[in-house]
């Protein structure tokens, strides 16, 4: 059995009230701890990649706040005490000081934070 905490994980991205910790959890996706300050619209640091928008699935946990996932099909807003699947192909947009806990096939999620990382 493997537990992860947010403030014991290495941090992956970190800027402007952004923070990403994710730390491996026995074999299965790492778990992600992600915050995000109101504002925050990733679509910038999306582009280039496959539509513009982030091309990782990720199953998760809305902890805190209100955040609006933009696709193809159009948005949905999503808020605290949600769990949530983001298929690929979307652009989140914080419209409430985010944290949440998300789970994402590892060598997908590596490739988005790799650009992101580049993109800042």
């Amino acid at each position: 059995m493997t537990a992860a905490a947010r403030e014991g994980a290495p941090v992956a991205l970190e800027g402007d009230g952004v923070e990403l910790r994710t730390q491996p959890t026995g074999g299965g996706p790492p778990v992600g701890c992600v915050r995000l300050p109101r504002g925050t619209d990733m679509g910038p640091a999306l582009e280039g990649l496959p539509g513009d928008a982030c091309p990782c699935p990720h199953r998760g946990h809305l902890l805190e706040g209100r955040l609006r996932m933009r696709t193809a099909e159009g948005e949905q807003d999503h808020e605290a005490g949600q769990a949530c699947h983001w298929a690929p192909g979307h652009v989140p947009l914080v419209l409430e000081d985010c944290a949440f806990v998300e789970f994402s096939p590892t060598d997908d999620f590596r490739k988005v934070t790799a650009h992101i990382a580049r993109a800042a």
